[in-house]
């Protein structure tokens, strides 16, 4: 059975992309535990992160840095958290957030009802960041 994500990744429900390439997306998640939190996932379908070939996971852990690089430009973030967190989606993701406190590392914090007008403010302020980094040529219209 397909994951959610996958769902998302075809097109068949609808996500906030900030990151394409042939092998990952980055799109936010509809539950951010601050403004920009980014999900960044493999288009194969993987479920447990430690399954993933190492080469792989460097890859999509590079995706993962450049986009962590456009959260703190864009929200003027002292850090980029990153998480591995995988029992709400059986679909391997890296969560990526602007991070100002160690409480921002709390998923369960989460903000489950952000507004559209927000989620469509951060994927604009992360979509120019990871424009202004040269990241262009891997960002959607």
């Amino acid at each position: 059975m397909a994951s959610v994500f996958s769902a998302i990744i075809a097109g068949d429900l609808p996500g906030r992309f900030v990151w394409e390439d042939d092998e990952f997306v980055g799109f936010l998640t509809i539950a951010p535990v601050t403004p920009g939190h980014t999900l960044v996932v493999p288009r194969r379908e993987i479920d447990q992160w430690q399954d993933v070939d190492g080469e792989i996971f460097a890859r999509l852990t590079g995706v993962a840095q450049k986009i962590g690089r456009a959260v703190r430009t864009a929200f003027d973030a002292p850090r980029a958290g990153l998480l591995i967190a995988g029992l709400e989606v059986p679909h391997l993701h890296l969560h990526v957030f602007p991070a100002f406190t160690m409480g921002n590392f709390d998923i369960s914090g989460a903000d489950p009802n952000p507004s559209p007008e927000s989620l469509d403010e951060a994927q604009t302020k992360l979509k120019t960041a990871l424009r202004d980094l040269g990241y262009e040529a891997n960002v959607p219209n």
